[in-house]
């Protein structure tokens, strides 16, 4: 029994730093990336996964897409979930 035990002590540690190097990390860094996908709004610029650099013109609430205007005059749907980076976050618009 005291040999099955110590035959254990190493998994368990091994799964214990796993936890605390990768694991948690990743989880808090899909946690983070949610809350900016859920936060953006009207105005900010933002970096799609592809790379493409652009301002928000509509965001529909109760929609996983966003219009985005990559040029002048030149607008595109995109999936929240392609959002990578929001650089410039707007001022709240006024109602």
């Amino acid at each position: 029994m005291m040999s099955l035990a110590t035959n254990l002590v190493p998994f368990i540690l091994i799964f214990v730093i796993m936890w605390f190097l990768i694991i948690r990390p990743q989880q808090r860094r899909v946690k983070d990336h949610q809350e900016m996908i859920k936060n953006v709004r009207r105005g900010d610029t933002i970096v799609t996964s592809g790379g493409i650099i652009g301002k928000v013109t509509r965001v529909l609430e109760d929609s996983s897409d966003i219009e985005v205007e990559i040029a002048d005059g030149v607008k595109v749907k995109i999936a929240r979930a392609n959002i990578s980076e929001v650089r410039a976050k707007s001022e709240p618009v006024k109602a």
